[in-house]
């Protein structure tokens, strides 16, 4: 099932569920609880992100070619970091290039976005899947210089301004999605595909991270797993390809459909 999440003519917030033909069916009820699909038309005016995160955790260096195209040695553990869930941005609205903080060197990454839909704590592998409420796109959005210079050797500075976790378009339960670790995955900047590749190429792969992520952890239902980019990052090509004022980015997920983002800079 893909379900949205909207706001209606009168500002509130609700989910609908999607049929094949696009129409939308209200949801009434807790989607991390009891909840069931009605047969009233959701009256959807603004589409946002499928979910406002309790936490947004992320992995790096989670794709082999990605390793390799920066140089960088296949991790032993899953490498993780941080965004503040207040970067999150809806589909359809802008990512801000930084101007206050300003950063001439603004990266897209195409990401498989996993969101946990019960209390997860010490699972196995094995039962990992069990604790998925669906999958969405992300585009993990990255300020390079603020990242690698002049984040004091942290990640979180660059990878955390406002707008920079744009989410969407919709959350698939895994009912539609029996394997996330088969699924074509691709950034487009512009009408030209940037990245191109499938999650099969995942180093530690998604029940592996939730494993490893809720070990002697606990993670709260609408927790928000980022799970690494492929190869073909602006900054890894010669010369770099950065975001700039007036671009528009999508991230297009098999299964999944496309999250769509302009780019502006930040207003002051």
């Amino acid at each position: 099932m893909k379900i949205l999440r909207y706001l209606d003519s009168q500002g509130q917030t609700h989910y609908a569920s999607l049929g094949a033909d696009a129409s939308a069916k209200k949801i009434e009820g807790d989607l991390f609880g009891d909840w069931n699909q009605t047969d009233q038309r959701a009256d959807v005016q603004k589409v946002l992100a499928p979910i406002s995160p309790r936490d947004i955790m992320c992995i790096g260096l989670n794709y082999r070619k990605h390793a390799a195209e920066g140089g960088q040695p296949i991790p032993e553990f899953p490498v993780l970091f941080m965004k503040n869930s207040s970067a999150v941005q809806n589909p359809g609205d802008p990512i801000y290039l930084p101007r206050k903080l300003a950063s001439n060197a603004v990266d897209y990454e195409c990401e498989l976005a996993i969101i946990i839909g019960k209390p997860c704590y010490n699972v196995s592998r094995e039962n990992a899947l069990d604790y998925v409420l669906g999958y969405t796109c992300a585009n993990d959005v990255s300020a390079r210089d603020w990242q690698m210079k002049f984040g004091g050797s942290q990640w979180c500075r660059g990878k955390t301004f406002a707008t920079f976790c744009p989410l969407g378009p919709v959350l698939v339960t895994p009912d539609d999605i029996p394997n996330p670790n088969n699924l074509s995955i691709r950034t487009v900047l512009n009408g030209n595909v940037m990245q191109d590749w499938n999650t099969n190429d995942m180093i530690f792969d998604v029940p592996t991270l939730i494993e490893f992520l809720s070990g002697s952890t606990r993670l709260a239902p609408g927790t928000v797993i980022l799970t690494g980019t492929p190869h073909g990052v602006g900054g890894a090509r010669k010369p770099p390809v950065y975001l700039q004022d007036g671009d528009s980015v999508s991230i297009e997920i098999e299964g999944i459909g496309t999250l769509n983002n302009p780019v502006l800079n930040e207003p002051l």
